[in-house]
């Protein structure tokens, strides 16, 4: 049992600011790591000291049979409001590794976030690795001087997207090469240290739980063997950088085996894929690996080994780590469905619409920013009643089931049409009966920029099959059937979110095989309130072990 005593006020003080008044769980930043094994029964306490709406989501857990906690603001629940409180219940079941709770309402994610760390079951077969020495949770983040709700609000009002931010962190420090944070005297509060013995190995599980940009992670003179993504394991593959797209985790193992009498840079740094280029904050994030036992720090200091960071639009690196990963196959694994009951392809990215009801500083039959899949830009409930609940007591006019199976007008989505046409908005999801299986093809389009999207199915895991770069030609048979030749069916990676790659597509394939009302949506912040998402509103199946339960009876209410 966890207790989140207090989602509520935190006074932070960095880069060279005054101190900052943020919203964060047990006045810890980032919030505390929950430390489970397989087939444990997890119950949160989440009590709101927050002026703010939130909820918490459970990030690429399954929650079957525990749907109503997944968490997304009116997607499964009516946030928890000030001065309330909500009991998270879930089991966590068939899942080993690494995920992360966020807050699900508004931009708080940027600031109420934290670990979920899986070990194997009690008494059960153990990592399927040698088991390291020691583990290290690093959580990479983004940081505004702003509050962030204002810096939302401000976004919907105009209808433009949150400004970047002023630094990237790591556990929740932005490291020595951001003003005020050098030097001895910041040294120690502002920089992430790890301290490690030579010739161990140590498990690093590295979290992009920043809110909009894809990250590249190195340690200087050190190397990577990588063993699980989004808590599933991979092969061992081997590598200097880590890339994780916000909402991803990658476990790597490291061994420290370099020269210890020197102090080695860690380096959170952006991959920023926008053609034509979209705002970012182009700065690193930096911490430090110490050798322990070594005297004289102030001549380690001196010799302080710098990271050479991957250039911020180097697609090639970054497509190379994310395609070359492979699930490792154990005996009794999960085996790739063969058969594919229903098939969709979704073009997706941004777009433009008309301003949205609300948006009082948008200037009117001017264009402005909206997401959109298959031309329908995402639009959550405002009433009282959220989707899981309107679908389990049937209620009508909340949600449509008619998401579009294909775009409405096929078109050259690597391009920008010569007329870029309005999005239509809508709460429209996709009905899949239980047990069926769904291959999905997730084709990037280039309306205002092409750029890497990172694509987050709640309730599932999926197969990622095969990805690539162009258009992915569903309506030509035979380079359809060329592509699907090249289909990863023995040991593609599973994932919960896809970065899929900028100007190009990746094919996903799962079973829905639990019922409920799941979000897909962008895993950037910006992206999901201006319409980047739809949902799959998958049917009970036939026993009461594959049926939606009813809700708790302490689940939120929303106020009419």
């Amino acid at each position: 049992m966890f207790t989140f005593d207090q989602v509520g006020n935190f006074s932070v003080s960095q880069l060279c600011k005054p101190a900052r008044v943020i919203t964060a769980v047990n006045k810890q930043l980032p919030g505390p790591a929950l430390h489970v094994h397989e087939g444990d029964t997890v119950v949160v306490h989440v009590i709101s000291n927050s002026p703010y709406n939130v909820t918490i989501h459970w990030h690429g857990l399954f929650q079957r049979g525990s749907q109503w906690a997944d968490g997304p603001e009116m997607v499964t629940q009516c946030p928890i409001r000030p001065g309330m409180r909500y009991a998270y219940r879930y089991n966590v079941t068939g899942q080993e590794g690494t995920l992360w709770w966020h807050a699900h309402s508004s931009m708080l994610r940027a600031t109420v976030y934290g670990a979920i760390v899986i070990k194997p079951r009690v008494g059960g077969r153990g990592y399927p690795f040698p088991k390291p020495d020691r583990e290290e949770v690093l959580l990479l983040g983004e940081w505004w001087n702003d509050n962030v709700v204002d810096l939302e609000r401000e976004a919907f009002l105009t209808g433009n997207l949150v400004r970047p931010a002023d630094a990237y962190t790591i556990n929740g420090k932005p490291g020595d090469l951001y003003n005020c944070s050098g030097g001895r005297k910041h040294h120690r509060h502002q920089t992430h240290n790890l301290k490690v013995q030579s010739n161990s190995t140590y498990l690093l599980r590295i979290i992009n739980a920043a809110v909009n940009t894809p990250l590249f992670f190195k340690v200087a003179g050190h190397r990577f063997t990588v063993v699980a993504a989004d808590a599933s394991y991979t092969t061992k593959y081997n590598t200097d950088v880590i890339v994780v797209a916000p909402g991803q985790t990658v476990d790597a193992l490291m061994l420290a085996e370099a020269d210890p009498s020197r102090l080695y840079y860690m380096a959170a740094s952006p991959y920023q894929s926008a053609v034509p280029a979209l705002p970012f904050s182009d700065t690193t994030a930096t911490g430090t690996v110490e050798y322990v036992g070594q005297r004289n720090t102030k001549q380690r200091q001196s010799r302080l080994v710098m990271v050479r960071r991957p250039r911020v639009n180097d697609i090639a690196t970054a497509h190379r780590f994310l395609s070359s990963l492979t699930a490792l196959v154990r005996p009794g694994g999960l085996t790739v469905p063969l058969a594919v009951d229903t098939r969709m392809f979704v073009a997706f990215g941004l777009g433009v619409s008309d301003c949205r009801k609300g948006q009082t500083r948008c200037r009117r039959n001017a264009p402005v920013f909206a997401g959109s899949m298959n031309n329908a830009s995402f639009v959550l409930p405002t009433g009282a009643v959220p989707l899981l609940e309107a679908h389990y007591r049937n209620v009508s006019g909340v949600f449509k089931r008619d998401f579009p199976d294909n775009p409405p007008v096929p078109f050259d989505y690597t391009k920008p049409p010569a007329r870029l046409g309005f999005t239509a908005k809508s709460t429209r999801v996709k009905k899949l009966r239980y047990n069926a299986t769904v291959e999905v093809v997730l084709q990037n389009t280039a309306l205002v920029a092409r750029e890497s999207h990172p694509m987050h199915l709640h309730g599932f895991n999926f197969f990622v099959l095969a990805q690539g770069f162009g258009n992915f030609h569903h309506q030509d048979a035979a380079a359809a059937a060329a592509t699907e030749k090249r289909y990863n069916l023995v040991n593609p990676q599973e994932r919960n979110t896809v970065a899929v790659p900028p100007g190009g597509w990746a094919v996903i394939r799962f079973v829905a095989d639990n019922p409920g009302m799941w979000l897909m949506h962008c895993h950037f912040d910006a992206h999901l309130p201006i319409g980047l998402a739809m949902a799959f509103e998958v049917q009970s199946g036939p026993t009461p072990d594959t049926a939606l339960p009813p809700p708790p009876a302490d689940l939120p209410r929303c106020l009419d």
